[in-house]
């Protein structure tokens, strides 16, 4: 199993992330992660929806939400030409004798300090999702006081059409 990226432009207005996670919830399908963002159009929304599942799996989810009312494209993102970006805040616990060390492994990852205090340092980190793997893999010899991940927003690369279905 595969993770699929699923971009889903739908009609904006309320409850329609109701209808779509609802669809997911009776058949079943399990999602990873799940993002809603505006477009440049204010009268579309974009969800972007993660999951690992085989192609068959795949092919009922993306058949069964083209179906509803709302959903004007449905498509699957080939990860070839497509951007994934995630947004981590991570908030660590920094003491005199790890303060510097923890600056050092911020700074390999180009992630920010946005906050910081005599106890400790708030993170912002973005990229793709391996980066915030790695990251966070680099963090687990630090207490981790609170963390808060977005999932997967994307976009299809410059010149690449969206592969509607």
């Amino acid at each position: 199993m595969n993770k699929q990226v699923i971009s889903v432009l739908v009609d904006n207005h309320s409850g329609v992330l109701t209808r779509i996670s609802s669809l997911f919830g009776r058949r079943g399908f399990n999602i990873d992660s799940l993002t809603v963002s505006a477009t440049n159009d204010p009268a579309v929304s974009r969800i972007t929806i993660v999951v690992h599942d085989d192609a068959k799996v795949l092919q009922q989810i993306v058949l069964q939400t083209a179906r509803l009312e709302e959903t004007r494209h449905i498509f699957v993102l080939d990860p070839a030409v497509s951007l994934f970006r995630e947004l981590l805040l991570l908030k660590v616990e920094a003491t005199q004798a790890n303060r510097s060390e923890l600056r050092e492994i911020g700074s390999i990852y180009k992630a920010k300090i946005i906050d910081l205090s005599p106890e400790s340092l708030v993170f912002e980190l973005t990229g793709e999702p391996d980066k915030i793997d790695a990251f966070l893999k680099m963090m687990e010899g630090f207490t981790i006081l609170e963390m808060c991940r977005t999932g997967i927003t994307a976009l299809e690369r410059g010149g690449a059409s969206e592969h509607l279905l």
